[in-house]
């Protein structure tokens, strides 16, 4: 098992496998927007989504951009296991305040923070095995033992596996794609080398 490719949104920059592609002084959900705009992430839904999704989907869309392989994955062979700290408590927030009001559908629906592997699934139609888990912090561990058993019991052959979290509108995520095929560049999937690749600063 290869981490193929990683990618991490934080702190004003998008980071690909250790280069940055997007670096602005823009926060929260103006920096999303622009990360957006310039990546041509080109996705219709996106404005309609809440930060995290957001976040998400720019994560994903970077991380799978330049693979023309995706066609060549059986759907049902691909799964997602993410994790972060606070759920979905931008939009629990936003909906609570807007419910004092007229309580918003377009707001209700992302009142779950799983709402981001839907979103993602959807555009890249990944069928497999998906789970998303709440924990204080970003628990390598844990994740490399969980996704290396989906793999070693054959129920997925490609996972986006790692943290996707907004408090504050303060956005972070860091996706990994981890493949069952060897690879000739990348990583070996371990724990080791999941917080290695988290924990690295690319700070201005």
């Amino acid at each position: 098992m290869q981490i193929t490719s990683a990618v991490i949104v934080r702190e004003g920059s998008v980071v690909k496998d250790a280069s940055v592609v997007f670096r602005s002084t823009e926060t929260g959900s103006a920096f999303l927007n622009a990360a957006y705009e310039a990546l041509e992430v080109l996705y219709p839904r996106f404005y309609k989504m809440d930060l995290l999704s957001k976040t998400g989907t720019i994560a994903a869309d970077v991380l799978l951009k330049q693979r023309t392989d995706l066609e060549q994955w059986r759907p049902e062979d691909t799964g997602m296991v993410l994790s972060n700290r606070n759920a979905s408590i931008e939009a629990d927030v936003q909906y609570l305040e807007a419910s004092k009001a007229y309580p918003s559908p377009a707001l209700f629906v992302y009142t779950l923070p799983n709402i981001v592997i839907g979103e993602i699934s959807i555009r890249y139609k990944f069928k497999g095995e998906n789970a998303f888990f709440i924990s204080e912090t970003f628990d390598a561990d844990w994740m490399h033992w969980y996704v290396a058993d989906l793999m070693q019991r054959n129920l997925l052959k490609v996972c986006i596996c790692g943290w996707i979290d907004v408090v504050d509108e303060r956005p972070e995520a860091c996706l990994f794609l981890v493949e069952q095929a060897p690879s000739a560049t990348g990583h070996h999937f371990t724990a080791e080398n999941l917080r290695s690749i988290y924990n690295k600063d690319y700070g201005k």
